[in-house]
């Protein structure tokens, strides 16, 4: 998924942009310079492809201000992190010497640049954009973010600006691995034992990983694409502003991989911010195992594992599919069942039923258990067919949607697990309509 950042001087219209395109009031937009202090991100989409759009403060480049200062540093992480810039400029303003200085800042990112002249409410004053050719960085396109004009002409630069996807048809075979969590539970450990070799810095510094890193294997088990995710703590913790954007690519690494791996250290247990992250790759209906490391540093009895267990699948109760396995990566005891676990999962996610047994399945299901009333209405179930692997999603055609109760819902998602064998995979389950 590609990164945009909005980036120019302060109060050209970046947050009020930023909010017309993720539709929804996220930024705050108030009239005056330094309001949008910090980064904020969200997911958006044009022409079908979905990326990510970052919202920043305003670069002053010769300012002492303290805040000021933090936000120019925060700009420039935005920069490095992006695929594209969009350079918002005041075409009620004009040109000034503070978008000059940061024209020549982007020049120096050698990063594809999207130049917008922002609050052309009219199109009499469309001509003020032509003072923006003399920053010497390409077309500049008219917009009013207010007014919603012209953002499709907008869009459709940014998008054409996009990388091409360099994965070759290999890599695209690859079962592709995020490894998730805290800082310094073991991610980069786990990752160079299995490969046999130094390739990710390990420090007991947290923060040490700061962007997603890919790793290639291949073994008895199949081909996979390691990858190393930084670190998420708590916002509060969160000083250094690149950890920020490390946040960001996390998110897009687990929308890109197919299985994700939420780590965890014995020694502290799981924590709000692991539920947090491994709550997104639950929600996309990822293929998810959980992982305890340095269980060498537990003192140990015969129940100390399922007492362990017990109490993880108490805290994550919403990865009641999911898998564990408790490792030292430090040791090497039982990191060769990764991979191993990895494939049995993946082939999960990539699991198709036939329909015929689905229906029989589901049918027998609906004769054991009957949906319950749901304001008044009862759904009948007429068909079910599996539409899509990876995840494995499953279409009802029903009499009415609206009669669905949750708890039938996760009794029908029961019996697809516990008759096909979805261990570690996410179930994406729609109902439709459809007249008897």
């Amino acid at each position: 998924m590609a990164i945009v950042a909005i980036v120019g001087r302060p109060n050209v219209g970046k947050s009020t942009l930023f909010n017309k395109l993720a539709g929804k009031r996220i930024a705050i937009v108030e009239d005056r310079p330094g309001v949008t202090r910090d980064r904020i991100y969200a997911k958006t989409e044009w022409l079908g492809k979905e990326f990510t759009i970052i919202d920043t403060g305003g670069i002053e480049p010769q300012s002492d201000d303290i805040i000021l200062a933090q936000m120019r540093r925060q700009a420039q992480m935005a920069i490095e992190t992006a695929d594209v810039i969009m350079f918002l400029v005041d075409g009620k303003t004009g040109l000034t010497d503070t978008d000059r200085e940061v024209a020549q800042m982007l020049r120096k990112s050698n990063k594809s640049i999207v130049l917008v002249v922002n609050k052309v409410d009219r199109i009499i004053e469309e001509e003020n954009k032509y003072e923006f050719y003399n920053l010497g960085i390409g077309d500049p396109i008219a917009i009013s973010a207010a007014q919603g004009l012209g953002l499709g002409d907008m869009l459709d630069e940014v998008v054409a600006n996009f990388p091409e996807d360099e994965e070759t048809e290999e890599e695209e075979e690859n079962i592709k691995i995020a490894m998730i969590g805290r800082p310094n539970v073991g991610k980069s450990s786990l990752i160079n034992k299995i490969l046999g070799e130094e390739r990710n810095i390990v420090s007991n510094i947290p923060g040490t990983t700061r962007d997603a890193i890919d790793s290639p294997i291949e073994n008895e088990f199949g081909k996979f694409t390691l990858i190393d995710t930084a670190g998420l703590r708590r916002k509060s913790k969160i000083k250094e502003e690149i950890e920020r954007y490390s946040v960001v690519r996390t998110l897009a690494a687990i929308e890109r991989a197919d299985i994700c791996i939420l780590m965890i250290d014995a020694t502290e247990g799981v924590a709000e911010q692991d539920e947090k992250i491994v709550g997104y790759a639950h929600e996309l209906d990822k293929g998810i195992i959980v992982i305890v490391n340095k269980w060498d540093l537990i003192e140990k009895d015969d129940k100390t594992m399922k007492n362990y267990t017990d109490d993880l699948r108490t805290k994550l109760s919403f990865l009641s599919y999911a898998p564990f396995l408790f490792i030292s990566a430090k040791t090497g005891q039982r990191t060769q069942k990764v991979l191993e676990l990895a494939k049995s999962v993946y082939d999960n996610y990539n699991k198709r039923v036939s329909t015929g047994v689905l229906n029989d399945v589901i049918a027998n299901a609906v004769l054991r258990q009957e949906s319950p009333l749901t304001h008044g209405r009862k759904m009948k179930i007429y068909y079910v067919t599996q539409v899509a692997t990876k995840p494995p999603t499953f279409v009802f055609f029903v009499n009415d949607p609206s009669a669905l109760h949750y708890s039938y819902q996760r009794y029908l998602e029961n019996q697809l697990r516990e008759n096909f064998d979805f261990k570690g995979t996410g179930i994406k389950m729609i109902f439709r309509e459809r007249k008897e």
